[in-house]
């Protein structure tokens, strides 16, 4: 009789299947690499506000200095030195202030007021003259005469005087205006003869109006003091 021997095959994998490595020294450890943390800087937020409070002050500077101003005007910068400038400012009488800002914070601070029609001068670079006289002629004339010393090209981009604008061609009406002791002489002078005078004085701008009727009660409070 045969016996058949039956194999069946084992239910344990090889030994080469179930053997794995394990490392038991520390340097045979993966390690994670020591990436850097990033943190959001706090230094741009700091930039940006330093940057809006300087914005907003030279706005409120400019609103300042066009309290009692009766002209400002635009001037082209670009191409001045430093020292240029410098020289520049101190030629200029005290009733005279002399600024650099950008025109957008310019804009903000004359919206909505008379010095708005200045806006035609909002382009390029400028510094901004402001005159707290009625001496007109007297305010440009230092300017003229720095501009013919140094040579320069640098010329007036515009200004407004009595909210009206003024573009570069037209600065000679401005450099010619009667001063205030001329124009005082004239329509004064033009008083003694009452019809020819009254014609005279309703046909003068409104500010020789205002001027002369000033002159005149001045006149007049001295004549009746003098009694």
């Amino acid at each position: 009789m045969e016996i058949a021997l039956l194999s069946f095959p084992s239910s344990k994998p090889p030994l080469s299947q179930t053997l794995t490595l394990k490392p038991t020294a520390p340097f045979l450890r993966p390690s994670k690499p020591n990436l850097p943390s990033f943190r959001p800087s706090p230094f741009p937020s700091i930039r940006a506000a330093i940057s809006r409070t300087k914005k907003e002050e030279t706005v409120e500077t400019v609103k300042t200095q066009l309290e009692n101003c009766y002209l400002l005007a635009a001037v082209e910068y670009k191409g001045f030195t430093v020292q240029q400038f410098q020289d520049l400012r101190r030629s200029l009488p005290e009733t005279s202030k002399l600024l650099v800002a950008k025109n957008t914070l310019v804009l903000k601070a004359i919206e909505g007021t008379k010095w708005e029609a200045l806006k035609p001068c909002m382009k390029g670079m400028n510094a901004w003259l402001f005159v707290h006289t009625e001496e007109i002629p007297d305010a440009i004339k230092p300017y003229r005469t720095f501009q013919r010393e140094k040579k320069l090209e640098n010329d007036f981009t515009g200004a407004v005087f009595e909210g009206k604008f003024y573009g570069p061609g037209d600065f000679k009406q401005l450099e010619n205006m009667p001063t205030r002791a001329e124009v005082y002489a004239k329509l004064l002078g033009s008083l003694q003869s009452p019809a020819i005078g009254l014609v005279s004085t309703l046909q003068a701008p409104a500010r020789d109006v205002v001027m002369v009727l000033k002159a005149y009660v001045k006149k007049l409070e001295e004549e009746s003091g003098g009694n």
